[in-house]
């Protein structure tokens, strides 16, 4: 949505988890959709792809890396294969970005992007963003790495995520500068208009533990052993915190999670969006807010793909 809005065409994606395979297709009824996993598809012969594949302006890939979040166990994930909410397959997530570097090298795209976890530029982690830029460069291209804030991007939640983008190293084109300062939108804002009928009931130590925090605060300044440190009080005067696909965000007037209406607009998303039968909080946790890909992509546009 986000490169659609920037005024790209989208031509299909790769995803290995059906269900997300399905609203996808739903709601953006794809050219080329592939259902299996980046192992697979790089596998695939050139002869057997089409060939506007080897014609892309951008090749836009986000392997998951929820070992490298934060809010993990980060370390004692590393290297673990293991059965993932993403296609329930078991898997090494920590492998597929350089699953995906390989399709770079075989579809030779102009730019590459793909947005990950803030953790992945945290302390060990930063070892393996070594590696990455050493898979980029070994496929011809020059990586840059960026933090972006989708607060300062037209999203109304402070989701901070590290955004790789690499440009093919034949073009000779100019480092990309990217800097977004618009002005945030607060929660109240955000969700005028949406419906909170919705909202659902928590239990009686979240209760409790909504009455102690000021609005914007976490639940777990609240608690004495400190947990609950994911749940927050919203504030409707501030974005509010990222939204993810487990944790829940609280509303800043009624001890309830948010109800589905005030998520997507979270997100920017479209209020219409399908989700068909999946749970709209998951998805949109696990996804990037279509604004702020928006931003990035038209930057791509104007720096360097309009030059070309």
């Amino acid at each position: 949505m986000g490169y659609k809005l920037a005024g790209y065409e989208v031509l299909g994606g790769v995803e290995i988890d059906p269900q997300m395979m399905a609203i996808y297709k739903a709601n953006h009824n794809p050219k080329h959709s592939y259902l299996m996993g980046v192992q697979q598809f790089r596998k695939i012969q050139k002869d057997k792809l089409p060939k506007e594949l080897f014609d892309l302006d951008i090749l836009d890939g986000s392997p998951p890396c929820s070992g490298f979040s934060t809010a993990g166990l980060r370390e004692k994930s590393w290297g673990i294969k293991k059965k993932f909410r993403e296609g329930q397959a078991e898997q090494v997530l920590d492998d597929l970005f350089f699953d995906f570097i390989e399709i770079a090298r075989t579809l030779q795209p102009k730019v590459v992007v793909a947005e990950n976890v803030k953790g992945l530029l945290i302390g060990k982690a930063k070892g393996y963003v070594k590696q990455i830029a050493q898979g980029f460069d070994d496929a011809g291209y020059d990586l840059q790495l960026f933090l972006l804030n989708a607060a300062f991007m037209g999203v109304p939640q402070r989701r901070e995520r590290a955004f790789f983008i690499a440009k093919k190293k034949s073009l000779m084109l100019p480092k990309l500068k990217l800097e977004f300062n618009e002005k945030t939108i607060p929660f109240g804002k955000a969700t005028i208009g949406c419906e909170k009928k919705t909202r659902k009931q928590v239990g009686p130590v979240i209760t409790n533990l909504w009455y102690k925090v000021k609005p914007g605060e976490c639940l777990a300044k609240g608690n004495v052993n400190g947990s609950f440190f994911s749940s927050k009080k919203t504030n409707y005067n501030m974005p509010t915190a990222t939204v993810t696909a487990t944790a829940g965000l609280l509303a800043p007037d009624e001890p309830k999670l948010l109800s589905h209406a005030e998520y997507i607009r979270l997100q920017s998303f479209p209020d219409n969006f399908n989700f068909l039968n999946n749970d709209p909080r998951y998805v949109l946790g696990m996804s990037v807010p279509p604004f702020m890909m928006n931003r990035v992509a038209d930057q791509i546009y104007k720096q360097w793909l309009s030059k070309l």
